[in-house]
């Protein structure tokens, strides 16, 4: 029995170890940089986005549009920079490549089991139900709410003006939460009040969230291989888990009441919110599996995402045209030229210059700057042109093993000189106007005019139609009303704050999203 024991192992060792081998033999070594740090690798590194968005062209150059980069404990990430291998991963995003585990545990933490935590078939049954709210039609809607948001916020800026008795101009902080209280009712129908200085918990959270300090950076970062490390009693972690709570409890709050006036036959049947579509997809039996509990990880999910990357957005608009008052005063010019109160096929069509405007803010600096996925088996992943590797070789494709994490570089690959020319770094709206955006390579590559900000594939952004109006009709109000500058000067430098959806911030202030801004009315 023994003897018969001791065959069967040795005949199990074997085939693993022949398993091994044929998969080392059918992976592709491709080549990469040396690691600066055998501990960390350049998992600091990319967290420097100005730093890391050269490296990564310049390593694609080096080492061909497929590389490797060290990572955590000796580790490596494959990077994808040839158009036809990521249109590839885009392909089989969720299905074949899902979130790494440690992005699937900080998701969780911070805002529950979502459509961002899901994938496989749990993702296309969760996006389906989100759907029918970010359709073109779902957005024409809401355009009342959408223009009564911008108008808030005219509102707001004449009020700071207005205070500053003596003078016709005043110093406010880009970082405004007007929108916070336009994304609260198209998700939830909740109103936070923030233009009317009501000061929410969800403001404070993500204040706190965006400024805490560093002190367990390292411990986080280790955590991208040792994912536990995130249910330690980290500061940030902290921060997570009562952002959850708080935003829990007021999405709870309104899924109730929101039940409650569809069961009555009150105002929820007429409701146009996110929150009303995921009810009615619940109660559809072709949502099978979508149970309160996914409504309410849903809800949180649209209302910290949805606020969070447009108000980021949006600060980078302000900073942009704020150093480039001939950009402003053009975009001014054709919006008080076109008259007061734009629909949605208007602001879809009819303003090149704004739509230009938006897409060049869009290009340079995207809310999330990069996807990483684990690939949940073997693939081969093939490219558009050959690719030299690590033995000397040139190979069609690349063959990666199983939970190899693969990375699409999206604020590199925007500002990408390869990709956007040798101007590729400079703020330049008539790009899109000359019809050159592109023509350097960035055409070969999918999603939204070419762009990688929304991503593409089974995960593109879901809310892109509502964030790009809601963009473009509160840059319309507020620069058809006002004149803007930078507070300490065009040159004042601006870094970003570490985090999921990074806050810009002016050099030396305390607080993430501190980017002062000298206000006055526009007089004629």
């Amino acid at each position: 029995m023994g003897s018969t024991t001791c065959v069967s192992v040795l005949i199990l060792v074997f085939i693993y170890l022949l398993q091994a081998y044929r998969q080392r033999k059918r992976t592709t070594r491709v080549r990469g940089p040396q690691s600066p740090s055998w501990l960390f690798g350049f998992a600091k590194t990319v967290n420097s986005a100005a730093i890391i968005t050269e490296l990564y062209e310049h390593w694609a150059k080096e080492y061909g549009l497929v590389y490797k980069v060290p990572h955590v404990l000796g580790l490596s990430r494959v990077i994808l920079w040839d158009p036809k291998a990521i249109s590839h991963f885009f392909a089989r995003d969720t299905w074949l490549y899902n979130q790494t585990p440690f992005n699937k545990l900080a998701i969780q933490t911070t805002v529950g089991r979502g459509v961002l935590w899901a994938d496989d078939e749990d993702h296309r049954m969760r996006r389906k139900a989100l759907n029918p709210a970010f359709t073109s039609i779902a957005i024409r809607s809401l355009m009342p709410l959408i223009h009564d948001t911008a108008h808030k916020a005219m509102i707001a800026w004449d009020s700071e003006i207005e205070s500053n008795q003596g003078t016709d101009c005043a110093v406010i902080d880009a970082q405004q939460w007007y929108l916070l209280d336009s994304v609260g009712i198209a998700a939830l129908s909740h109103d936070f009040g923030a233009l009317h200085g009501n000061n929410s918990d969800v403001v404070h959270v993500l204040n706190a969230f965006s400024s805490s300090t560093n002190v367990s950076y390292n411990l986080v970062t280790l955590a991208q291989n040792f994912p536990s490390i995130l249910k330690l009693p980290l500061p940030r972690i902290q921060f997570s888990q009562k952002l959850n709570l708080i935003v829990g409890k007021i999405c709870q709050e309104m899924v109730s009441r929101t039940r409650k006036e569809k069961e009555t036959g009150g105002t929820g049947q007429g409701d146009k919110s996110c929150l009303n579509s995921l009810l009615e997809a619940e109660e559809s039996s072709e949502s099978e599996g979508l149970t309160p509990q996914k409504v309410l990880d849903e809800a949180k999910i649209l209302l910290l995402a949805g606020f969070e990357t447009t108000a980021v957005t949006m600060t980078w608009a302000y900073i942009e045209l704020a150093r480039n008052p001939d950009i402003q005063t053009k975009l001014r010019d054709e919006c008080l030229e076109f008259g007061p109160s734009p629909s949605y096929d208007d602001f879809t069509n009819k303003l090149p210059y704004l739509d230009a405007v938006v897409n060049e803010v869009l290009r340079l600096h995207p809310a999330a700057k990069e996807i990483e996925r684990a690939a949940i088996q073997e693939d081969v992943i093939p490219l558009s042109e050959p690719l030299r590797t690590a033995t000397g070789d040139f190979t069609e494709s690349v063959c990666i093993p199983k939970g190899t994490v693969v990375v699409i570089p999206l604020a590199a690959l925007n500002c990408s000189v390869s990709m956007w020319g040798p101007d590729a770094k400079t703020f330049k709206p008539s790009r899109w106007l000359e019809g050159d955006e592109g023509t350097h390579g960035a055409r070969t590559l999918q999603g939204y005019r070419h762009l990688m900000t929304f991503g593409d594939g089974a995960r593109m952004c879901l809310g892109r139609l509502f964030a790009l109006t809601e963009f473009k009709a509160v840059l319309f109000v507020l620069v058809r009303n006002f004149v803007f500058e930078m507070a300490d000067g065009p040159g004042v430098p601006i870094v970003e704050s570490l985090g999921t959806v990074p806050r810009p911030r002016v050099v030396g202030s305390v607080e993430a999203g501190s980017v002062p801004l000298r206000v006055r009315r526009y007089e004629v």
